[in-house]
Parts: structure tokens; sequence; C-alpha cells
């Protein structure tokens, strides 16, 4: 039995025969989360894959479901990385996932340039504000908003960790998406998969999903949209199809 401390909770991870540690005031995971675990190619069979801002390890819980790989988790919030801990260890998958607590901008040095097949990430979104506008809840204020890193952080970092001919890939805001793709190209990231995420048929994208290759050719597809909630306020066909399979 796993311990549980102050307001978490043991969580199901959607369709998956998986368990997770999860708290309101600290980190719970987002629907961003789980699409960017859904969206981004994964080997089947082996290779080494890693989650940067990783949070309570929902992606390398995700991923362990659709590849034998080997995959790396990296948090630099010590309560949030115990709590990925926790889950990997009640899962008993500490012989497929490693959790890093720590900086991403120290691991290429760490682990070395070029390591990794896949890197995943879905960083802090804003840019960090006045000290008067800023979360108070120290946790989701890092979460959110780009305190230890910045966006050209995760993306220099990404593309030191992946080798050449790798995949990357990224779930963020509409509004940075001419960042994201100047970013990637500077550091050798060439966009591939670019996905619009809509909350409602009619509206606005809320999320984008993307992914390239390091040192790929030029020829970047734009997927459908993929659309929320129907009319009725619930998950479109094809987004639970995403998130709970055939189920």
């Amino acid at each position: 039995m796993i311990e549980l401390y102050d307001d978490e909770r043991l969580d199901y991870l959607l369709a998956e025969e998986l368990r997770i540690i999860q708290s309101p005031s600290v980190f719970a995971f987002s629907l961003d989360t789980v699409l960017l675990a859904r969206f981004v190619y994964v080997p089947i069979q082996k290779g080494n894959l890693i989650d940067l801002c990783t949070g309570n390890g929902v992606i390398p819980l995700l991923l362990s479901q659709r590849t034998k790989g080997n995959i790396t988790g990296v948090e630099i919030q010590e309560r949030i990385y115990n709590m990925a801990k926790r889950s990997i260890q009640y899962n008993q998958l500490e012989n497929r996932i490693q959790m890093i607590h720590g900086d991403i901008k120290d691991i290429p040095m760490q682990l070395g340039h070029g390591k990794f097949d896949i890197v995943t990430c879905n960083p802090p979104y804003f840019p960090t504000p006045s000290d008067a506008e800023i979360n108070k809840n120290q946790h989701l204020a890092i979460a959110r908003h780009e305190i230890y890193c910045t966006l050209e952080d995760v993306v220099r970092v990404s593309s030191q960790l992946v080798r050449a001919g790798g995949k990357v890939a990224f779930v963020h805001r509409p509004g940075r998406l001419l960042d994201i793709v100047t970013l990637m190209r500077k550091y050798r990231l060439e966009p591939k998969r670019l996905q619009f995420v809509y909350p409602k048929l009619g509206k606005e994208a809320n999320t984008i999903l993307i992914e390239g290759i390091k040192d790929g050719s030029p020829d970047l597809k734009i997927l459908p949209p993929l659309i929320v909630y129907n009319d009725q306020g619930d998950y479109t066909k094809e987004l639970h199809q995403i998130l709970y399979g055939n189920s």
C-alpha cells in the first residue's frame, strides 16, 4: 500500500490499469498532458524516452502503456517529484520509468547529448508576471509560469537531448505557435506534425500539439482539428476514443 499525504488521492488513470497520486492543492494533471501523451509518436518495442516538466508523472505512466522502451521523467519540484515516484512504485513500473528530481537545464550535462529517441514536454505556458499577479500557490505558479524555465530553455534542452532523426513533441497555447516554430527551427527541430485543439465547434483553438524531428527536412502536416466537447457538454466521440480507446 502506498502512503498518501495531506489532501492527496489515488485516482484511476483513464482506461489504463494504472493509478496516479494527485492533489488539488499541489498538482493534478490536465487534459493537455493526456493529449500530448496520445499525440506523440513512440517506438513500440524499444527506445529511450524522456518527459521534461513531468509533474506527477502522467506522461511517463501513459507512455509505459504504448511502448516497451525506457522512460525518464524530470521534475524540479520535490513534492511533485515525490508524488510521481510513489505513483510509479504503486504501479510497479520502477524497472521501466526513472524519475529525476532536478532542473531540466542541467539534464543534458547529466545524461548526455543525443541520448534519447523521443522527448516530450508540457511546459509552463505563461511568462512570469509581477509578484502581484502570480498565483500565491507556489506549486501551481511554478507549473504555469516560466519561473524556472522559459520556452527557449525547453526547446534548447529538448534539442540537446534528442538524437538526430529523433522526435520532440510539445503541447502549448496557440498564441505561442510562432514562437515555438521559430525556436524549434533555431535549435534544429523541424516541425513535422501540428494539430489544433478546440474546446467546442465554432470556438477558437485553445491548445496546439506539435511534433518535430531533429535535423528533419521541411514538410509540415496540419492534422484534422480535434474538438473536445459536443453541444451537450460531453466529450466528442473522437476525444473519447483518444482518452479511453474503445471502452
